[in-house]
């Protein structure tokens, strides 16, 4: 079974929003075989991947960074999405951490990396904003020697 985990940004610029969903159905579509897909859910690039890999007939593994982490959400569109695809997931993993931290989201994003054949980065190329960003985890997969597919249209930036 092929394993691709999901790192990015929870806004993306509506310049880009088209290339990024192309750019993932081309991955997450572009294989033969069974495939699980590992994410986070949050907002922006996790919950797009997620729901993209279970269109593709994917096994949805989701990454929770902490037991409180679903009043991190902000957005009650943004909390219901990562609901509805959290009770699609084959399985869930909490990482054990109360709080939603930076440790924690650097965990788990972590773990993803850690647990995936590839690593799809739906990143602008920037540095991340604080401990567990997307940068972060992009070198962090790099690291350990994982492909990383960066999906992205050069020259635009995230607010």
């Amino acid at each position: 079974m092929k394993r691709i985990g999901v790192t990015g940004h929870r806004s993306i610029p509506d310049a880009v929003l088209g290339h990024v969903e192309s750019g993932l159905r081309a991955v997450l579509g572009g294989h033969e075989g069974p495939l699980e897909a590992f994410s986070s859910l949050a907002e922006g690039a996790d919950q797009m991947f997620a729901a993209i890999a279970l269109e593709c007939g994917a096994d949805l593994t989701v990454v929770i960074p902490s037991g409180d982490y679903e009043q991190s959400f902000e957005d009650a569109a943004a909390l219901a999405r990562y609901e509805q695809l959290r009770l699609r997931a084959t399985q869930e993993v909490r990482m054990d951490f109360p709080r939603s931290t930076d440790e924690a989201y650097y965990a788990a994003g972590t773990y993803i990396a850690d647990s995936c054949d590839r690593l799809v980065a739906v990143w602008d190329g920037q540095p991340a904003r604080g401990h567990g960003g997307t940068a972060e985890i992009v070198a962090y997969a790099r690291a350990l020697g994982k492909p990383v597919t960066v999906i992205w249209c050069e020259g635009v930036t995230r607010d």
